[in-house]
């Protein structure tokens, strides 16, 4: 009989994979762009270290307290059974298990393999499982194995997170009192968590400080001074894993990069770009200044303050205004902060990266169609005609007649001011000589697909989500250079070994020259523009940006650079809906955008001023020709000075006024003080430059 049960439960036993003994998933830790841990990921709360990392004091504890014959038996202690029996039998119930730390081992490593309920089958199994886990294990790596899997309340696991949790400290710090504690809620945690019941915790302390001094472990005196000793727990929380937007978008990441058994295993540590203080600061800004927009006297909209808790606990989505935005380090492409919505606890929906369903872009498109133009040959000064557009005079669009939204039409004026105060007719007239192909191929080069073979495409009829819009105004922020978004930097696996990195893609999709005449009339935008107000909202760093509103008052935006950073923000309603008479982009969220780039550091993100990244010239153009004016465009009065990208310079005199080429105007000198001007001469008397 005992044969057939050890053939069929060694047998049985034989079937457990021993390689699961090690295999313990714990939280992933995400980390910030300075290295410093941000978050954890979703999964068992344990962070894993060696034996050797841990305090002798507890390994001595734990022994003494769940099994002091560990180095003697193998996997099951025969006298161990045998005092337990003697005990039980003694109280007249099961006062005292007989499980071996190895035995316990293997039913939290094989909860579903061993079962859950208490049998004699289960105690069977479990003692023929803990003697292969003691011939495939040294003694070492079984307490290690034990030290790390076992549960000690409180959602937390292994010794590490306890220590942790509990204390405040690292487990390789915690001192004899501090162990024996540890130890002594093993059997019950929930019950006897300090936390809870420091009381009944002290006592299973003091039961286990018994033990050892017993055991020779530890003498009286030490244990005298454990038990007197203070019990300072930690007075700060375990760490609390964000959740967030930002986050929202690391695991979409994750899902790509990792296989599902590395995400089931966790203990990667995963770094990322995120800047916490910019992003907690983003998270702010947005719903201080839409509590405003809120506040505002005839707003008409469900307020955010109103959300009831009902509404919250049935999951409903949120009807109140909202917004989002994105942060990008314009020096790499990594995304600093992303804001989905108000608040994430109440709305998962990550409104910074939708797909579908996306927000027309509206105005914030012009940027790209100005540079398709300027790519074709236009410059800044070309007159362009901001008068009504006729019936048939777009291509493909005789009946579609834009206006201007304010009404008003302003006869030809110089290209740039169509950009600057965002003239809807001299935008569509600027896009016709591009031509629309060329303005979605510059816009697809730059990030945003899909771009509608409409002229309404002109004016911002195009989709695209924040991060998209955000990231291509980075490319006029780099002077032309494309450097990918991205928010995962590297991921190391549980060993330490890398198993990602960031590729740092980075193309050429605009040229320097015609990026640079587009910032320099974005910088306009903010200096005298529609985006003027962020001077009185106390921004005076030198940017550049767009705003962007919708006919009907549906979408606001607002996108700006600076030399380090790009900001995009959108306001809007998840139904689309007007959300304020006069709705604006520079009221409704460019407000938003100076309060982020305000709270950027300087440090970290000079603002600085912007430089040209081609040598430029100054010269005399013709506002009509787009060629070097002559002195018959002067006295036409369509003569104009600039100082331009040189390989933007036009090679041709005009073809449409006669006369001369007037002559490059001369860099002013600067001037030089009376000891200046003597150095200077004796420089030249003496054969110097």
């Amino acid at each position: 009989m005992l044969a057939v049960v050890g053939v069929t439960y060694g047998f049985w036993a034989s079937t457990f994979d021993m390689h699961q003994i090690k295999e313990m998933s714990e939280r992933s830790a995400v980390f910030d762009v300075d290295g410093k841990l941000y978050s954890r990921l979703q999964g068992e709360n344990r962070v894993t270290v060696r034996l050797s990392e841990v305090s002798p004091y507890f390994t001595k504890a734990l022994l003494a307290r769940e099994d002091s014959r560990f180095y003697s038996h193998r996997g099951v202690d025969p006298l161990g059974i045998a005092r337990a029996v003697v005990r039980n039998l003694t109280h007249g119930s099961a006062k005292e298990g007989a499980s071996t730390l190895t035995q316990q081992l293997a039913r939290n490593s094989y909860p579903t393999g061993l079962g859950t309920r208490k049998s004699i089958h289960r105690k069977l199994l479990e003692a023929f499982v803990a003697a292969r886990i003691e011939q495939n294990f040294s003694k070492e790596e079984i307490l290690e194995a034990y030290v790390n899997r076992i549960y000690f309340g409180a959602t937390v696991y292994g010794i590490e997170t306890a220590s942790q949790t509990y204390f405040g400290k690292h487990s390789s710090e915690l001192s004899l009192g501090e162990a024996a504690l540890i130890a002594g809620i093993i059997r019950a945690p929930s019950h006897f968590s300090p936390f809870k019941n420091l009381k009944g915790a002290l006592a299973q302390r003091n039961a286990v400080l018994e033990r050892m001094v017993k055991l020779g472990k530890i003498s009286e005196g030490e244990a005298d001074k454990a038990r007197d000793g203070a019990i300072a727990l930690a007075k700060k929380r375990p760490f609390a894993a964000q959740e967030n937007y930002a986050m929202d978008l690391v695991i979409r990441e994750l899902d790509e990069l990792l296989t599902d058994g590395q995400k089931e295993n966790g203990g990667m540590k995963i770094y990322t770009t995120i800047d916490p203080v910019l992003q907690k600061k983003a998270e702010e800004a947005l719903d201080v200044q839409l509590r405003k927009i809120e506040a505002k006297p005839g707003y008409k909209h469900p307020k955010k303050a109103d959300f009831s808790s009902e509404a919250k606990a049935a999951q409903l989505a949120p009807p109140y205004l909202q917004g989002s935005l994105v942060v990008i380090d314009n020096a790499t492409g990594g995304i600093r902060a992303l804001v989905g919505g108000r608040d994430f606890s109440e709305s998962q929906y990550n409104r910074a990266i939708a797909s579908p369903p996306t927000r027309q872009v509206c105005s914030t498109f012009k940027p790209f169609v100005y540079a398709a133009a300027f790519g074709k040959g236009m410059l800044p000064g070309s007159l362009v005609d901001d008068g009504p557009i006729g019936h048939g005079e777009i291509r493909g669009a005789a009946n579609w007649t834009p206006g201007n939204s304010d009404g008003t039409y302003k006869g030809n004026m110089r290209a740039e001011e169509g950009l600057i105060h965002s003239r809807n007719t001299m935008s569509v007239r600027v896009g016709e000589r591009a031509g629309l192909d060329e303005v979605a191929r510059v816009a697809a080069s730059m990030g945003i697909d899909d771009v509608p073979k409409l002229p309404a495409a002109y004016l911002g009829a195009v989709e695209a989500n924040v991060l998209e819009v955000t990231s291509a105004y980075s490319v006029f922020a780099n002077n032309g250079t494309r450097r990918q978004s991205y928010i995962i930097e590297r991921i190391d696996d549980a060993d330490g070994e890398p198993i990602y990195r960031a590729a740092h893609v980075q193309t050429q999709p605009l040229d320097p020259a015609v990026s640079w005449m587009v910032t320099g009339a974005l910088t306009k935008v903010i200096e005298r523009g529609t985006a003027a107000s962020a001077q009185k909202l106390g921004f005076t760093k030198p940017a550049a940006g767009k705003t962007g509103t919708n006919d009907d008052y549906h979408d606001a935006w607002f996108v700006g650079y600076t030399t380090s950073l790009t900001c995009g923000v959108w306001v809007g309603l998840d139904t689309p809906a007007t959300i304020a008479p006069r709705g604006y982009g520079a009221a409704l969220a460019l407000p938003v955008w100076v309060d982020v780039m305000n709270a950027a550091s300087p440090q970290r993100y000079p603002a600085r001023a912007f430089q040209s990244p081609v040598p430029l010239r100054r010269v005399t153009i013709c506002s009509v020709s787009n060629q070097l004016a002559t002195t018959g465009c002067d006295r036409a009065g369509t003569s104009y000075e600039a100082e331009l990208p040189e390989t933007r310079v036009p090679g041709e005199r005009c073809g449409v006024h006669q006369g001369g080429v007037i002559a490059e105007t001369p860099r002013e000198e600067p001037k030089r003080t009376v000891p200046q001007s003597i150095f200077r001469s004796f420089k030249k008397f003496f054969g110097g430059d």
